[in-house]
C-alpha cells in the first residue's frame, strides 16, 4: 500500500472528519432520531423538518450500522451508540413479520405496512446488530447477527417461495445487487464472527460475479445476466448501473487486502476503470445512473440523472484504488468525483447533502431524505475515505 502523505491526502483526510462529524452526523441526531419510538424518521425536508413519518426498514439497519461504525472508527461518542441501539431496538420489536421476513416499510410507531421480495431489509439488520455488537460488547446482538445472516440465505436459496419473481416463468435472470451486497454483509459480521458461513458466502457471491456479471465483450459489470451468466438482449439485460459496479470494486478490493489476493485486486481495478468510463459524464461531470450496454438509450427515465450514492462510491473506490496501486490516474478521478460532490451535492443554506440532481448538476428536489436516502452512502463515504487517506 501506498503510505507517503502528501497535501492533496490531507488536506481530503481533514475535510471527510469535518464534513462527517460537523455537518452530517448532527443533522441526524436533530431531526431524524425518533426519541419517542426509536429508530430514525428519514423523510425530511431540505431544512431537516419532517415531510413523512414512515419509517424506512432499510434504514433501521442502515443508521444502526452506521452510527456504530462511526463509534468504532472515527469517534467513542456515546450519542453514537445509543442512536445505533435505538435502531437496533426498534428493528427486533417491529420491522420482522411473523414468517421471519422483514418489512420494507413500518409506521412510526412500528405497525407493519409494506413487505418486498428482496432481502436488503434484513441484510441491513445483520450489519446493525453487528456492528453495534463490535461497539457495545453485547456479543448477543452478534448471535442476532450470524442467525439472521444464515436465514438470509435460507430465503435466498428457497427464492421460489421467499422471493418470488415478478416476471413470469419465461424470464429467467438474476441479478447483481443481491450479489454484491452479500459481500459486504459478510465482511461487516466477520468482525464479530468466525463463522464459516461467512468466508463461504463472499467466495460465492465473487465467483458469480467473475463468472456471470463480468461481460469483457462490453468492457462491463451488468446489472442483470441469464441463469448461467448469459446475456440478455433486452433493455434491463442491457443495463449497466455504474454507481453499483464502482460499489462492487471497492468491496472487491476490502477482500483482496484481507485475502492478500492480487487476481482480486485486478479484477477490481478492471471493474472501476471500465465502470468508470461507463459512467463519468465528461461533458457535465458526476456519475451518471445508467448506460446501455450497446450504446442503445437506456429505458430508465432517471439515467442522465445524477444521485448522491454514485458519487459517494466514486469517491471511496478512487481513493481505495490509489492507496492500493499508486497510480496517479485514481488520484485525478478522485478529484474529479470529490471537487464535484461538494460543489453540486453539499447544501450551502442547510446541513447535509442534495441527493437526485439533474445531469448539469442542479438541484431536482432539495429534500435531504426519503424512503432511499438518509444517513448510510454519504457518511459511510466520510468514514471509509477518512480511513483510507489516514497515511496517503
Amino acid at each position: 500500500m501506498k503510505t507517503q502523505k502528501t497535501a492533496y491526502w490531507q488536506k481530503w483526510h481533514k475535510t471527510y472528519k469535518d464534513e462527517l462529524l460537523k455537518n452530517i452526523l448532527p443533522f441526524w441526531l436533530k431531526n431524524g432520531w425518533d426519541k419517542t419510538n426509536g429508530g430514525v424518521l428519514t423523510c425530511l425536508d431540505r431544512d431537516g423538518s419532517l415531510m413523512d413519518s414512515t419509517k424506512s426498514v432499510w434504514f433501521q439497519g442502515r443508521c444502526g450500522w452506521m452510527f456504530a461504525n462511526v463509534y468504532n472508527r472515527v469517534k467513542k461518542d456515546g450519542k453514537f451508540l445509543e442512536f445505533s441501539r435505538s435502531c437496533c431496538e426498534f428493528l427486533e420489536a417491529h420491522c420482522f413479520d411473523a414468517d421471519g421476513r422483514a418489512f420494507f416499510e413500518v409506521s412510526a410507531d412500528g405497525v407493519g405496512l409494506r413487505k418486498r421480495r428482496y432481502v436488503f431489509s434484513e441484510c441491513f439488520a445483520a450489519m446493525a446488530y453487528a456492528e453495534y455488537a463490535l461497539a457495545s460488547g453485547e456479543m448477543e446482538w452478534a448471535d442476532k447477527a450470524v442467525a439472521l445472516f444464515k436465514r438470509i440465505r435460507g430465503f435466498v436459496a428457497d427464492a421460489d417461495r421467499w422471493m418470488p419473481s415478478k416476471y413470469t416463468s419465461a424470464v429467467v435472470a438474476q441479478g447483481h445487487s443481491l450479489t454484491m451486497i452479500l459481500i459486504n454483509v459478510a465482511n461487516v459480521l466477520k468482525q464479530v464472527s468466525d463463522d464459516p458461513v461467512l468466508d463461504e458466502q463472499i467466495t460465492q457471491s465473487i465467483s458469480l460475479l467473475t463468472k456471470y456479471f463480468i461481460h469483457p465483450e462490453f468492457k462491463a459489470l451488468l446489472e442483470t445476466v441469464g441463469p448461467n451468466g448469459e446475456f440478455i438482449d433486452t433493455n434491463a439485460g442491457r443495463t449497466i448501473n455504474p454507481g453499483h459496479c464502482i460499489e462492487t470494486a471497492w468491496f472487491l478490493m476490502d477482500v483482496a487486502v484481507a485475502r492478500n489476493d492480487a487476481a482480486l485486486l485486478d479484477t477490481a481495478l478492471q471493474v472501476l476503470d471500465w465502470s468508470w468510463k461507463w459512467g463519468w459524464d465528461k461533458k457535465h461531470g458526476g456519475i451518471i445512473s445508467f448506460k446501455d450496454c450497446r450504446n442503445l438509450p437506456p429505458q430508465c427515465y432517471e439515467q442522465d440523472m445524477k444521485f448522491w450514492w454514485p458519487q459517494c462510491e466514486a469517491i471511496i473506490a478512487t481513493a481505495y484504488a490509489f492507496k492500493l496501486t499508486g497510480d496517479k490516474k485514481y488520484q485525478e478521478w478522485h478529484k474529479l468525483a470529490g471537487d464535484w460532490a461538494w460543489k453540486h451535492l453539499k447544501d450551502r443554506k442547510y446541513p447535509e447533502w442534495y441527493g437526485y440532481l439533474h445531469r448539469d448538476g442542479t438541484v431536482a428536489q432539495p429534500a435531504k431524505g426519503n424512503i432511499f436516502k438518509g444517513p448510510f452512502h454519504i457518511p459511510r463515504m466520510l468514514v471509509k475515505s477518512w480511513e483510507l487517506t489516514r497515511d496517503m
